[in-house]
């Protein structure tokens, strides 16, 4: 695995020791079970955003601190000229583009996100909050546990992103938008 992908692993060691958490209870905090956690730590499997992005709900860290290691600065804008956002290159087959790590509390990360098309079923994760996707290029299916959405260039949509739920390129590269808010939808059940 890639050097960055080394450094995420141990930011997510250094943020369960700080808090002074055995990797069974910060994996209970973060609602994932302990050997996945633990494959998280060692830096050798995909860590997928979702996964990130409730660890720093859970313990109270910017998503900037876990992909650079460095304290988001500004309060007023953040300027991201086009191509760079930090990359969160976990695997070959997605690109994530951090567009806002230099923003301090921020309610919404924004990603722009590359995904190649793939002949196996996306994987499927989810996370608190909600998500809006917009594509900018290319062809995108949205898989949910029950059916499948098919996103054309121009087209998007927004869901409460606690449902499980993956992503994955029709036709070639793909290119979309991805913001996911920092609070989680009301409860209320999912339309079959």
């Amino acid at each position: 695995m890639s050097d960055e992908l080394k450094m995420v692993a141990l930011r997510i060691r250094d943020v369960r020791e700080i808090h002074d958490l055995t990797l069974e209870e910060a994996a209970e905090k973060v609602g994932v079970d302990a050997a996945t956690y633990r494959l998280y730590e060692s830096g050798t499997v995909d860590i997928p955003v979702g996964f990130l992005y409730q660890l720093t709900r859970v313990f109270g860290v910017d998503l900037t601190v876990l992909l650079t290691g460095d304290e988001p600065r500004t309060k007023a804008y953040f300027v991201v000229r086009k191509g760079k956002g930090i990359s969160v290159d976990r695997r070959k087959d997605y690109g994530y583009e951090a567009l806002a790590y230099g923003f301090q509390h921020k309610m919404m990360e924004p990603f722009m996100v590359t995904v190649d098309k793939k002949d196996t079923e996306a994987n499927k994760y989810c996370h608190e909050g909600q998500e809006f996707v917009h594509v900018v290029e290319g062809t995108l299916r949205v898989a949910f546990e029950r059916y499948d959405v098919t996103l054309h260039e121009g087209d998007s949509i927004y869901f409460d992103a606690s449902h499980p739920h993956g992503m994955n390129a029709v036709g070639g590269r793909t290119r979309f938008m991805s913001i996911i808010t920092n609070h989680a939808a009301p409860q209320e059940d999912f339309p079959q």
